[in-house]
């Protein structure tokens, strides 16, 4: 490890760390625009300048510059300062001044850079270069004169969404970022460009002139439109989210997230059950009170035939609490797996993530089976990018989609997981970490014993590693099947059950045809499947607005806060049950939020602990005969679940960008 001496202090550095880094490591704070810990360094904005010797005697960029044994690093030198500020000039030449009016305002690292390292006046007194208005999507606004052309955006879509849309156009002064042929950017990460620009070219397009940062109240939760469990940020203001962040989390999420969990939040205000709602003897859905609908599920007197199902977004603490509820009336009918898959849950090792999302990027032979990555964990593919890079072989079984990491189709037929073709079998036979990912699609063709095989054969589990992965696309999955959401012939069985009454917890994709003669009684938040099936609605709360516990595909236990207050007179879920129970005369043992965790942990203990879940690594025997095509069950990627279906910019981005539709701007 070299030793450098940074302003006077000597310290070692790793081996490949640039100046910069070395810096940073003494503790000195320096400048950046185009620097980004997670992109390729482009050493375009200048703004790192320092002085290094030995070395020519003029300030160099630390962010390109290796640091090597000897060197003196200086920051805070007469040299250093001045050339900051020339640099900063030059960089505010053409930039407008309309940080008033600019959404980054306040969070804007130009503002924040210009005040520290810059001029107190300029001396420029020309025209202003100005650059025509781009048009990049729904979800990103643009204004080009603000851009100081530090790159990140065109880094970002090249190397982590791997989808070559931003680039730049012309030289010198002439030079414009651009989506290619103007262009919406359609990729399923495209907004994270926003959180990437340092000033304010690239803004959030839904978000435009909401509110400043410092009007915001800011929560830590948990993302629930897909599996991965991304770390976000809820900014909210009044009872209102008006916009989701990223959090770093480098196990989970890195610091990405996909469009959907940015953007879907304003069909949180959409749609919304705000008061309990009866079925008349007419047919038709009336406003009742609290103590009406509760009277019409008493009257039903279910005892032991009551049945629930959880939706695909539903926190562990609403399921376990209507699982006590069920226990106290003598039911075990609980089920997750809405649309009727039934595949074996008595090891959670063979349904799960096993390698986690982390150490995929190291594994060098990967199979997918049945999985449209892209649209199911977009979170996921930019690992498998990473892992490409490394020098892994991609195998993909199911029809093709245009895939960000290359990779080869071998065919549309699950028995090829039990027969792969000869250039896959070479592969998995002489990998050092071969992973199989069963999908979404596999699952529900019951491919998991066939992939559990085919880790048999290829010796996918072994010292220190563990191949044998299953892709969910449910937020509440894996939690669900930790507490016992899982009949041993699916929804099928608790549709043989006939039960009187059917839970449904928010659950929007049952076929509710099939429980004719069952009281449906509806615990959630949105108008939508459910609602309209339902004979007796109870507003419950979103994700934003209650504490809860989820569980993403690896298995790993987070834990989300309480943002905002429910609209109405919508109650959060355990409150629900916990009245429910009051209703139907049963006790649940729980009276507060506190006593029901308490209650679940230690049913559960793992639910109890902010990490992953050991579910051990042994796995059950496969079953190597299996065959038929398989197909994709997220055909919309926008329109998933209930509250994405409510969001007008989700709606927007399906309609734009996946089916092509044309939106003409108000000034057309």
């Amino acid at each position: 490890m070299p030793k450098v001496t940074v302003d006077g202090v000597e310290l070692e550095v790793p081996a490949g760390a640039t100046v910069l880094q070395a810096c940073e490591l003494a503790g000195k704070e320096i400048p950046r625009f185009c620097y980004h810990e997670r992109l390729s360094i482009a050493g375009n904005c200048r703004m790192c300048l320092v002085e290094v010797k030995p070395g020519p005697p003029k300030p160099q960029a630390s962010c390109a510059l290796p640091a090597g044994e000897g060197q003196e690093i200086r920051t805070d030198s007469e040299m250093v300062r001045k050339a900051r500020e020339g640099v900063m000039e030059f960089l505010l030449i053409n930039h407008p001044l309309d940080c008033p009016i600019c959404d980054q305002g306040g969070e804007c690292d130009l503002q924040d850079q210009a005040v520290a390292y810059g001029r107190g006046a300029t001396r420029y007194e020309e025209n202003k270069r100005a650059v025509t208005e781009k048009y990049m999507g729904p979800l990103i606004k643009t204004q080009m004169t603000r851009c100081i052309h530090c790159t990140r955006c065109v880094r970002f879509s090249e190397e982590i969404a791997g989808v070559d849309e931003i680039g730049a156009l012309y030289r010198g002064e002439n030079m414009q970022i651009t989506t290619y042929l103007e262009k919406a950017a359609s990729h399923e990460m495209s907004a994270n460009v926003i959180d990437l620009c340092p000033v304010g070219a690239l803004t959030s397009r839904p978000y435009a002139f909401e509110a400043r940062p410092w009007e915001l109240k800011k929560t830590n939760s948990i993302d629930v439109s897909d599996a991965c469990g991304a770390n976000i940020r809820i900014d909210s203001r009044g009872r209102e989210v008006l916009r989701v962040l990223p959090r770093i989390n480098d196990d989970v999420n890195e610091e990405w997230i996909s469009d959907k969990a940015r953007y879907q939040i304003d069909g949180l205000t959409s749609r919304r059950l705000d008061k309990p709602w009866v079925r008349s003897k007419s047919g038709k859905l009336q406003a009742a009170s609290w103590d009406e609908a509760f009277a019409v599920v008493a009257k039903a007197d279910p005892g032991s035939s009551i049945a629930a199902v959880a939706s695909d977004i539903v926190d562990c603490e609403t399921m376990f609490a209507a699982k006590k509820l069920l226990g106290a009336l003598g039911s075990t009918l609980l089920e997750g797996r809405q649309t009727g898959m039934d595949y074996d849950t008595s090891s959670l090792a063979a349904v799960n993530f096993n390698t986690t999302f982390a150490e995929i990027e190291n594994a060098d032979a990967v199979l997918i089976v049945g999985s449209n990555v892209r649209a199911e964990a977009p979170l996921l593919n930019v690992r498998l990018r990473k892992a490409v890079k490394r020098g892994a072989k991609v195998f993909l079984i199911g029809p093709e989609w245009d895939t960000t990491f290359g990779g080869t189709f071998i065919g549309n037929d699950l028995g090829l997981v039990s027969n792969l073709p000869a250039d896959a079998a070479e592969a998995f036979k002489g990998a050092e970490r071969p992973a199989v990912i069963v999908g979404g699609g596999a699952i529900a063709k019951g491919a998991i014993p066939a992939a559990l095989a085919m880790a048999k054969t290829y010796n996918l589990v072994r010292d220190g590693w563990n191949g044998f992965n299953v892709l969910h696309l449910a937020a509440a999955r894996m939690g669900g099947l930790m507490l016992g959401y899982a009949q041993k012939g699916g929804l099928a069985d608790i549709v043989a059950a006939k039960p009187k009454v059917l839970l449904s917890l928010g659950a929007d994709e049952v076929d509710y045809s099939k429980f004719d003669g069952s009281l449906k009684v509806y615990i959630g938040h949105h108008g939508d499947k459910g609602a309209h099936a339902a004979d007796v609605i109870l507003p419950a709360a979103a994700y934003t607005e209650k504490a809860g516990t989820y569980v993403n595909t690896e298995g790993r236990v987070q834990f989300a806060e309480k943002a905002v207050f429910a609209p109405g007179d919508a109650r959060e879920d355990w409150t629900i049950l916990r009245a429910l129970a009051d209703a139907l005369k049963v006790d649940v043992g729980f009276d507060s939020f506190e006593q029901l965790r308490d209650a679940m942990v230690a049913q559960v203990p793992a639910l109890g602990v902010e990490a992953l879940a050991d579910y051990g690594s042994d796995l059950p025997a496969g079953d190597a005969a299996i065959s038929g095509e398989v197909g994709y069950p997220v055909q919309d990627f926008y329109m998933t679940n209930p509250i994405a279906r409510a969001s007008a910019t989700m709606q927007r981005c399906s309609a734009e960008l996946l089916h092509g539709e044309d939106f003409a701007e108000a000034a057309e």
